[in-house]
């Protein structure tokens, strides 16, 4: 493959990116690849590729087991943009690896990184992946809060994550984020870095107080309540829609019956 094809690809795949803004998003993308690749793996890449990317694609270092997130802090700091546009860019430069790769080699890609890499991997493997978007994610919360807005809908479900991470065990918020958008994931990190055991404990009631703490609003008003049980109620049902049932059921293991009122009475999918 050119040079120019793989740019093409990439420009195609990214969402009509502009050529200098593909160019730097393949090349922030493969530079981080390559720091998440041992130098055996990534030589072993490197020559399918066309020879002006061989060079972004050159590491000497051993292998660096970052999660996805990393990855994509990153890449979005390598382009100087943020983690949602990194992700876009990032799926075109995988799914151009995609048509550059032999079968072989992008099964040996995709056997080398974990399974939270699957929204990269699917790209490049040229298959549908069955993850909401993050879009759809606050659009649904957006629509069960009566039509708010989408920015307030990313701001209410970043303070329902945050604080749910924080409630629930770090290896279930794990699980949720194997399963959710990767733009979903920096809130449930932020709660599983400040949960402790007191976190771990928490009443429903103060599970509200904190996500109205985090939305910038005064908890202690009962109209005011009512409306933060209302945000939670929201993003509760959507997350039941986004992961699979049995995920949605671990999470519930973990919350008392105080919490009953926040809890969708529609089922997760399958």
């Amino acid at each position: 493959m050119e040079y120019s094809e793989f740019i093409g690809l990439v420009q195609q795949a990214g969402g009509g990116l502009g050529t200098e803004t593909a160019e730097r998003a393949t090349e922030a993308t493969l530079r981080t690849l390559a720091e998440r690749l041992s130098p055996g793996e990534a030589r072993r890449l490197a020559p399918e590729l066309p020879a002006q990317l061989m060079p972004w694609l050159h590491t000497e270092s051993e292998a660096l087991a970052f999660s996805i997130d990393e990855f994509l802090d990153r890449v979005a700091n390598r382009e100087g943009t943020d983690v949602d546009t990194a992700l876009r860019h990032a799926r075109g430069v995988f799914f151009a690896l995609g048509r550059a790769l032999s079968p072989e080699s992008v099964a040996h890609l995709a056997a080398l990184l974990p399974q939270t890499y699957a929204p990269l991997v699917a790209e490049a493997q040229h298959r549908e992946l069955d993850i909401m978007p993050a879009s759809e994610f606050w659009d649904r919360v957006a629509r069960r809060l009566g039509g708010t807005a989408r920015g307030t809908a990313r701001r209410i479900t970043d303070a329902v994550l945050e604080t749910l991470a924080e409630r629930i065990a770090a290896g279930q918020v794990e699980d949720l984020i194997a399963q959710l958008d990767p733009v979903l994931h920096p809130p449930l990190r932020r709660g599983l870095g400040g949960s402790d055991a007191d976190a771990r404990r928490m009443p429903a009631l103060e599970f509200l107080r904190r996500v109205a703490a985090r939305e910038g609003a005064d908890a202690g008003q009962v109209s005011l309540a009512d409306e933060v049980s209302g945000h939670v109620r929201a993003v509760f049902a959507t997350l039941a829609e986004a992961v699979s049932n049995q995920e949605w059921f671990d999470v519930l293991v973990e919350l008392p019956a105080d919490y009953q009122s926040l809890i969708p009475a529609r089922p997760a999918r399958g």
